[in-house]
């Protein structure tokens, strides 16, 4: 339950929503960008997929290292402030890609990509929590599954600019130096636009909100804030679903432009064009399902779509071409609701402990710096659509999160 500065009248947080689903936007644009750039780093360095998927292990990686400190600098600085420095964290990443590109060199690639990845760590730590508790408790997943509609937009975009501006032709005949030179100026860009937006929340006004000490106060009731947060299962249950959910998509985005290019399809530009459609697809999912949601409970509608994420994968593995290509994409709109809906209930009913609650949850993240290296591995030494039972093992799990792992235990209740 929140409280909140003016008791007295109801507050709008229209503006503040707005302001923050903004963000969301960002951080999906970038984190997209970092799947699709994994293609450009196997043309660049000439690797294979396994250690082209160090680009999304660097990335998740910096969610295993920043999340429990990012939930801490939100204890001491407040969600507004903690956004502000994300931002400029981010531009700090973004502006390494500079010298990075100048060396062609791979583990400056990498470090740079870890340091942006912090920034967005930091960003989605605050960010989540707060649109979740801008409002009724009841509401939270259908608010934060809104909010993750417009996170779907900035990754629609991602491959889009990607492919204009990063992605080439393999027919061209273009050095590594060139190829990496490429990288340049779109990052520039991003990071004055982080720059500039960074300045722009810090002049905003965003309301402070701050939980009751509380939780179900009563006779003989523990107050929730003197309990560990690792003693909430269904917290920690919620952390290992965003592990697997995180890890699934990231792995199934990162590999669909080659998976195109094997299935039939000839040029890398109309390749990227399906990871677009497979963001697309999320991006409706998440409005179709802010919508559902008043009359499916979210924990039913995550179990539904963690079973067709299993049958679109399986169709995936056992056919070709077109077909292969469209259950492919279609895995997008089967992900749609699923991390916003984890993530709402799993910082469910935790009170004052929210924020390190978003902190454990966020930890989940590194899932795309473990899966994916895996599934290209796997990938290398067998196929792709073989290597794909990684990621139903993934929505195995949504669905028994969905079932019965959200629920918090009557000893957390009491």
């Amino acid at each position: 339950m929140a409280t909140r500065s003016n008791p007295s009248a109801a507050p709008s947080y229209t503006g503040p929503f707005i302001t923050v689903a903004v963000l969301f936007g960002i951080f999906g644009f970038l984190t997209s960008l970092n799947n699709v750039l994994v293609a450009k780093l196997e043309a660049v360095f000439r690797l294979e997929h396994g250690p082209a998927m160090l680009a999304t292990a660097a990335w998740f990686f910096a969610y295993l290292v920043f999340s429990v400190p990012a939930a801490k600098v939100i204890e001491a600085v407040g969600y507004k402030r903690t956004m502000v420095i994300s931002l400029f964290v981010m531009v700090v990443g973004a502006l390494l890609f500079i010298p990075a590109a100048n060396l062609v060199s791979f583990p400056m690639t990498l470090f740079a990509i870890f340091v942006l990845a912090s920034g967005v760590c930091g960003l989605q730590t605050s960010a989540n929590p707060y649109v979740s508790i801008l409002g009724p408790e009841h509401s939270a997943p259908a608010r934060l599954t809104l909010a993750q509609a417009v996170n779907s937009i900035g990754s629609l975009a991602a491959p889009w600019v990607a492919g204009i501006f990063i992605l080439t032709d393999p027919s061209k005949t273009l050095s590594s130096a060139a190829t990496a030179h490429m990288l340049q100026g779109p990052y520039i860009a991003i990071a004055v636009a982080l720059l500039l937006l960074g300045c722009a929340v810090m002049m905003l006004h965003l309301p402070a909100i701050t939980m009751t000490r509380e939780f179900r106060p009563g006779a003989g009731a523990v107050p929730v804030a003197e309990r560990n947060i690792w003693s909430h299962s269904h917290t920690v249950l919620g952390m290992v679903g965003i592990f697997f959910y995180v890890g699934l998509e990231i792995a199934v985005a990162s590999i669909t432009i080659q998976f195109c290019l094997g299935q039939g399809m000839t040029k890398v530009e109309t390749a990227s064009l399906m990871v677009s459609l497979f963001y697309l697809g999320m991006m409706i999912g998440r409005l179709l399902g802010s919508a559902i949601m008043v009359w499916i409970k979210a924990d039913k509608l995550l179990v539904l779509l963690g079973i067709c994420g299993v049958l679109l994968l399986c169709a995936a593995m056992s056919t070709h071409g077109t077909v292969a290509i469209a259950c492919l994409v279609l895995t997008g709109l089967a992900n749609s609701i699923m991390y916003p809906t984890i993530f709402a209930l799993g910082v469910a009913e935790l009170g004052p402990l929210t924020s390190k609650g978003s902190g454990v949850l966020t930890i989940g993240n590194v899932g795309g710096a473990v899966i994916p290296p895996l599934f290209g591995l796997l990938a290398d030494k067998t196929s792709i659509q073989y290597a794909f039972i990684i990621p139903i093992i993934g929505y195995l799990y949504v669905a028994y999160y969905g079932l019965w792992g959200h629920k918090p235990s009557r000893r957390e209740l009491a």
